[in-house]
């Protein structure tokens, strides 16, 4: 599968019409965008055809993590809504993992890109050894999740831009990272703990990083965005 740089714009809205409204800030431009629960609890697989059919690729955020058969099944659903990418935690184990590419796959061979989430950017190691119980450094569980996903045949994993590079030198330069908790130098943080810039995430290695508020919640979305593009992609 192609691998490509690109800022994934995280669509965080609750409706149709707030979703809409954003996106028609952008003209005839058309981000790579991520829909997530809230906006798909809310309005459901239309709303993912009626923003692929606006030309936008799709990142479609559900973080699936079950059983492998229910997995798989679900996954065969998602496949038809033709997204560019989805994911699932990588905790789900090597067997979930397979059996989801099993169902992502179409009979044509065709499939999206299937990434794992490894650790949340919102997990500290504090809290993942006091509440998660797992007592490994967070960077050691992070390169065991994203060798578990490598292995099961994944493409890539969800990690924070400081892990993006140890996991490219630990999976091959081929196996994608797909990094959130990403700011603007001057801006506020917010609710993660392990953040860098986009012009930083580029130097890391990332390939494609997924920001928010700093686009969402701007003045101007449009060149907030343009911002992040010409800081993490050069243009």
């Amino acid at each position: 599968m192609e691998k490509k740089r690109d800022v994934i714009i995280a669509c965080d809205f609750s409706s149709k019409a707030e979703v809409m409204a954003f996106l028609d800030k952008f003209g005839e431009t058309r981000p790579f965008v991520k829909i997530g629960m809230e906006l798909y609890y809310a309005e459901g697989p239309a709303i993912v055809k009626e923003i692929k059919e606006r030309g936008h690729k799709i990142f479609l955020d559900l973080k699936l993590h079950d059983i492998p058969n229910t997995v798989k099944k679900s996954m065969a659903v998602l496949s038809r809504l033709d997204v560019d990418m989805t994911n699932l935690h990588a905790a789900g184990t090597s067997a979930m993992m397979e059996a989801a590419i099993e169902g992502l796959t179409r009979p044509d061979g065709t499939r999206p890109m299937l990434i794992a989430v490894t650790q949340l950017t919102s997990t500290s190691e504090e809290r993942m050894k006091k509440e998660l119980l797992i007592d490994a450094p967070i960077d050691e569980v992070v390169m065991s999740y994203a060798e578990n996903a490598k292995k099961a045949g994944l493409d890539g994993v969800v990690c924070s831009p400081l892990e993006a590079g140890k996991v490219h030198a630990r999976c091959g330069e081929g196996f994608v990272t797909v990094t959130p908790g990403v700011r603007f130098a001057d801006g506020d943080i917010g609710d993660q703990s392990r953040v860098t810039t986009p012009e930083k995430a580029r130097e890391i290695g990332s390939d494609y990083i997924v920001v928010g508020r700093p686009i969402t919640a701007a003045d101007d979305p449009k060149a907030a965005y343009e911002r992040c593009m010409k800081e993490f992609v050069g243009q």
